[in-house]
């Protein structure tokens, strides 16, 4: 049985998370942190029921009652590369949804798990369709250099462009044969264009009511291509959750994107 322990277990995508893991065969929840919630009942705040679990204000006094085999986290930004310091140098596993973190931190903190020997995952996205997406995208470039992003997120969300977005565009200007065609257009308003990733444009739309959805368009000559991918229930990101919860057992290393746990 694997032990689970959820940071930002009051959040939308911690409360997911916990009920996920509390029905998942082989998983099991022995611990949240939230400072917003410390000292209520786990079960009561996700809505599934008293189940003794008092959320704890910190990573330092959850580990003080017991370590659990791998921390999910769903925080914030802000804290994210503290978090997973303490947990990677405490030498347990991390499975990591939480954006923000650069690639030099993610550097630091891989040779920190190679040096307590603890595994795991950063992901900007758990749902395996994006994963997907981002994979025909970058066979794509290679044909069709010219492509643009848009990303869109509810208007909470911490960080833009989002991180699905960020390694899109990383993971097609890498594949890419040939360069991009140059873009003559004079912006009469500054910033319409969006923001650019070697070449490519990337655009943020953050309004009520969407959930995380991405378009990538490519144009050639005389013609165009456009994939796209929704999640519209936070449940899509849940399998790519719990798959990596079991991998980051066995997967050593810290691994970044949710493809390398597929293959």
């Amino acid at each position: 049985m694997i032990q689970v322990l959820v940071n930002g277990a009051a959040g939308r995508m911690g409360s997911e998370v916990v009920r996920t893991v509390a029905a998942e065969e082989g998983l099991i929840v022995c611990g949240a942190v939230d400072p917003g919630a410390a000292g209520k009942d786990l079960g009561e705040v996700v809505g599934t029921g008293h189940n003794g679990i008092t959320i704890s204000p910190s990573l330092e006094e959850a580990f003080a009652k017991g370590k659990p085999d791998v921390v999910v986290d769903f925080t914030s930004p802000k804290v994210i590369y503290k978090n997973a310091r303490y947990v990677l140098e405490q030498g347990v596993n991390m499975v990591i949804g939480t954006t923000g973190l650069t690639a030099e931190q993610r550097a630091e903190l891989a040779d920190i798990a190679d040096k307590t020997g603890a595994n795991g995952l950063v992901a900007p996205n758990f749902s395996l369709g994006a994963v997907l997406l981002m994979k025909v995208s970058a066979e794509i470039a290679k044909y069709l250099p010219n492509a643009e992003i848009i990303e869109l997120h509810h208007n909470h969300k911490y960080d833009a462009p989002s991180g699905t977005a960020k390694l899109t565009a990383e993971k097609m200007a890498a594949a890419r044969t040939t360069d991009s065609e140059p873009d003559a257009t004079k912006e009469s308003l500054p910033g319409v264009r969006g923001g650019k990733y070697e070449g490519i444009t990337i655009h943020s739309v953050r309004l009520p009511g969407y959930v995380a959805h991405q378009e990538v368009l490519f144009g050639g000559y005389g013609e165009i291509l456009t994939l796209r991918h929704d999640s519209l229930d936070r449940k899509s990101f849940m399998p790519g959750v719990m798959l990596a919860c079991r991998k980051c057992m066995t997967i050593k290393g810290l691994v970044y994107g949710l493809e390398n746990y597929l293959e």
